[in-house]
């Protein structure tokens, strides 16, 4: 199967791809902040987001090794997300992001 960044000819398309949307950007600065955080935590913290867009953009980020899923098996399951190298590499863009918004 095709990686899904290849048809982006453009690197700031690639980039948008794996961080654009609404929550991606949040979940990763949570988890900067935070270091690991469970799905309930990241529930409550990210005002508006439901239940299935966390999954979802939680799978995407995993996918595109942003972020780190662990799972302990304990019952009930308790699983702990964290950013990967590549997740870490964001923050430099991310905090620049913060200035440019304090601006307002």
């Amino acid at each position: 199967m095709k990686n899904k960044l290849e048809k982006y000819n453009c690197p700031l398309g690639r980039t948008l791809a794996v961080i654009g949307g609404k929550y991606k950007v949040m979940i990763i600065w949570f988890l900067y902040q935070k270091k690991v955080l469970r799905y309930g935590e990241l529930q409550k913290i990210i005002e508006g987001i439901t239940p299935k867009m966390l999954t979802s953009q939680l799978r995407e980020l995993e996918e595109d090794k942003i972020i780190i899923r662990k799972v302990y098996p304990v019952v009930p399951p308790h699983v702990e997300y964290s950013l990967t190298d590549r997740g870490e590499s964001l923050i430099p863009i991310l905090l620049e992001m913060k200035k440019w918004g304090e601006l307002f």
